[in-house]
């Protein structure tokens, strides 16, 4: 019994040995990948290379995992912590798995309140999970955060930060671990909900702050009610519905906000004085810098002053990259831009096109400014670039210290929308306030496509490029120490480059398209890589449209996770 109770407890000290100096230095345990991005650099790379340029060709599916209720796939990225791989599927379910193996340690389900889960639009997936002080945490569908123990698959505690019976907004995104804090975003670009971002005790749920992205904190600094004409600030927006950065040097949380509410607007040029949210709209599709203890506003940039295009910031990396003695934080946006900000100053010092087709602004000047705005008001337009899925979408990219390039999926696409008049919404409803129609298509006549440029992540100079003349991928890539590029084709591939000049090197087929993440871990001595598959999501389902077959015939209710090792 004794022997017994002693493996028990070091079992169980192995499970809550994260902690925040732990995920300090997980770069120095290219093993393991314990958040959302890998570590708090956020440049999706994995530091190992048993597998490399060399021997990739010989790559083998070591074992896969089936989801269950798999609606629209597997949308999150795993985590991998000690040889234990933890991974989150719709309907907020998480399994624990042996990483060598893939026997099942434990699963935990959320009970949820179906109903409302029902009548959700972004739902029923979850985009990630976060693990700290021997929990694995989740925010669910129905608004809570939860801590599920590391160890036994055990509810811990669960805290209702959001109502979503009456909002119809809940959490998709991953948290992020801070110190003692859990962060997490609530969705809301669409709803009358002014999308907060909480801070979390990590150890009893407690609710220790919240930063209300739509005009600030009331009788704070950072309250600016004076950017939305009227009372429309409580039209609301502003969800920062994807997990943000730390920088610990400056003790900062920098975290991407949504789009305000409703998404287009029918003032057009006269924005600032007319339509249902005139004025700049802070800090709507902005990037924050927040204090991770007290959720205090740092500073910001609003990346899209009254953004009328849902071109918003929340979904893009915000990657930690050090050049010439400065540090700087990298952010591909859905305008299709690149934002290079001053690490200290939170001000952008460049900003570069990452994508061709791009026409809502002529430019974009290095400190920010928009240059020639096209603010389409009430009626029918042609052609507005990028298309609302984004010149770059929420899909993870990767930056490689390797080859010093930055890896990010874009979308040449474009689209037609009828701008409606609508009354301003301002307490909350189960409804999108979206305020148009619209339909995708490639720029003028040409076809829809993409491509992947590995380019200088600060000067955006381009040093090759992968092409998709047709489907593009819409899954999260990975960059290794082995000189690997991994990409989860649309067709449903996964693909290894050469990640110096893009040649392939390898591919496997997974059986069904991607939208979820790809990461690398050791277990047992092995390096192994972890694929999520399966297909259908806002921007997915409209492949088979676009592009045919195979997306036609595509499940979209199928969630695989695929592992692969050398033999």
């Amino acid at each position: 019994m004794l022997a017994a109770l002693a493996a028990l407890f070091v079992s169980t000290a192995a499970f809550a040995d994260v902690d925040h100096k732990r995920l300090l230095n997980a770069d120095k345990e290219p093993g393991n990948w314990m958040t959302y991005h890998g570590n708090y650099q956020a440049w999706h790379y994995s530091g190992l290379k048993q597998i490399n340029t060399r021997n990739v060709n010989k790559l083998k599916e070591a074992w896969s995992h089936v989801a269950s209720r798999a609606n629209r796939g597997l949308q999150g990225h795993p985590l991998a912590i000690d040889g234990i791989l933890y991974y989150s599927s719709p309907y907020n379910q998480v399994y624990a798995l042996d990483g060598a193996t893939g026997k099942m340690i434990w699963t935990y389900k959320q009970k949820l309140n179906e109903d409302l889960v029902a009548r959700q639009t972004h739902s029923p997936y979850n985009r990630g999970i976060a693990a700290g002080y021997g929990n694995i945490y989740m925010g669910t569908l129905d608004g809570k955060l939860v801590a599920i123990d590391m160890a036994t698959g055990k509810l811990n505690w669960e805290t209702k930060l959001v109502d979503s019976e009456k909002l119809t907004v809940g959490f998709t995104g991953a948290p992020l671990m801070v110190k003692d804090k859990v962060i997490i975003g609530a969705q809301g670009g669409e709803w009358p909900y002014r999308g907060p971002i909480f801070g979390v005790d990590a150890k009893t749920g407690e609710e220790i702050w919240h930063f209300f992205t739509v005009a600030g904190n009331e009788g704070t600094a950072s309250d600016r009610r004076d950017t939305w004409g009227g009372d429309s600030w409580k039209t609301g927006g502003g969800g920062g519905w994807m997990p943000g950065s730390y920088d610990a040097e400056n003790d900062t949380v920098w975290w991407g906000t949504g789009n305000p509410a409703p998404l287009y607007d029918w003032a057009g040029p006269d924005y600032m004085t007319d339509g249902p949210r005139p004025g700049i709209n802070l800090y709507t599709s902005s990037v924050i810098q927040l204090n991770p203890d007290t959720g205090e506003l740092k500073s910001y940039h609003q990346v899209l002053p009254h953004d009328a295009w849902d071109y918003d910031p929340a979904s893009g990396e915000l990657m930690m990259i050090e050049r010439g003695g400065k540090k700087y934080v990298v952010h591909p946006t859905k305008a299709g831009f690149v934002f290079v900000f001053d690490r200290k100053s939170g001000k952008p010092v460049n900003v570069y096109k990452g994508v061709d087709a791009i026409n809502f602004v002529k430019d974009i000047k290095p400190d920010g400014e928009l240059v020639g705005r096209w603010d389409p008001p009430e009626g029918k337009h042609e052609n507005l670039c990028p298309a609302i899925a984004g010149g770059y979408s929420w899909n993870a990219g990767s930056y490689s210290p390797n080859s010093g390039l930055l890896y990010k999926v874009g979308f040449e696409w474009c689209m037609d929308l009828e701008i409606m008049r609508t009354e301003p919404i301002t307490e909350p409803v189960a409804q999108l306030n979206i305020g148009a129609d619209f339909t995708m298509h490639g720029p003028g006549k040409d076809p829809m496509s993409g491509h992947i440029r590995a380019r200088d992540p600060i000067t955006g100079k381009v040093k090759f490029e992968i092409t998709y003349p047709g489907a593009i991928p819409h899954g999260g890539v990975l960059t290794t120490a082995g000189n690997l590029l991994f990409v989860p084709e649309a067709e449903g591939t996964l693909v290894a480059y050469n990640a110096k000049n893009g040649k392939k090197l390898w591919s496997h087929n997974l059986g069904q398209g991607s939208n979820g993440g790809t990461i690398s871990y050791m277990a047992k001595g092995k390096q192994y890589i972890a694929v999520m598959t399966g297909w259908g999501s806002l921007v997915g389902d409209g492949y088979g449209e676009w592009f045919g077959e195979p997306w036609k015939s595509m499940p979209k209710d199928s969630g695989v996770l695929k592992v692969f090792a050398l033999p």
